[in-house]
């Protein structure tokens, strides 16, 4: 039981943690913030994987029960999610979510928006639609075993911790990873993502033609 465990986690840990990219979050969390004081800074952070963390885990619970309402086979919504990550990974990739996710902060901070945990930080930052698409398919294959979905929400806590640990670091991280660094894993993680993104699609569609 142990062993299925974690290895139910690791591949859990291991796909949450390439569709979030804690270590990207850095210089986003530096961008939104830049205008709070290290007390808030901590705050904010410590706010927002608690968000991201209930979003999350909340996908993770009731995601099927809302495909089934919604008349959506989990095959088909895996193909769909596959094709979503997909396009998370041609972003990442081609150089176009750096771009996009440091535009999102640079409104977020013009807007002089309240509630920076809860956007951009947890949505779509950390709770974005890779991850909630992620979470949902490997609920979805745990197929309501205790031990599976356990190990996914510990996969979920362990990268949320990541993030805060990142967002509380994000001057140090930022100054050590260095922009030609963060280009070049943000590419190498774009190119696994896409992995995963079609051996989701294959899984669906085997399910589907079965």
């Amino acid at each position: 039981m142990a062993a299925i465990y974690w290895s139910n986690f690791l591949a859990a840990l291991v796909t949450l943690a390439v569709v979030v990219e804690p270590a990207g979050l850095a210089p986003i969390f530096l961008a939104a913030t830049a205008r709070e004081t290290k007390a808030a800074r901590a705050q904010i952070a410590l706010r927002a994987c608690l968000y991201a963390f209930l979003i999350l885990t909340g996908a993770a619970f009731g995601g099927e029960a809302l495909l089934r309402a919604l008349g959506v086979t989990l095959p088909a919504f895996r193909i769909a999610g596959g094709l979503l990550l997909f396009s998370i990974a041609s972003e990442m990739v081609l150089g176009v979510r750096i771009g996009r996710d440091a535009a999102t902060a640079a409104q977020a901070i013009d807007e002089r928006a309240r509630h920076i945990a809860a956007f951009p930080l947890a949505i779509p930052l950390m709770a974005g639609p890779g991850a909630i698409t992620a979470t949902l398919l490997i609920a979805g294959e745990a197929h309501g075993d205790p031990l599976a979905l356990a190990a996914l929400i510990g996969a979920i806590f362990t990268v949320l911790a990541l993030c805060w640990a990142v967002c509380r670091l994000a001057t140090s991280v930022e100054r050590l990873v260095g922009a030609s660094v963060s280009v070049v894993v943000e590419k190498l993680i774009g190119v696994l993502l896409a992995s995963l993104a079609v051996q989701y699609v294959v899984d669906g569609a085997r399910s589907l033609l079965s």
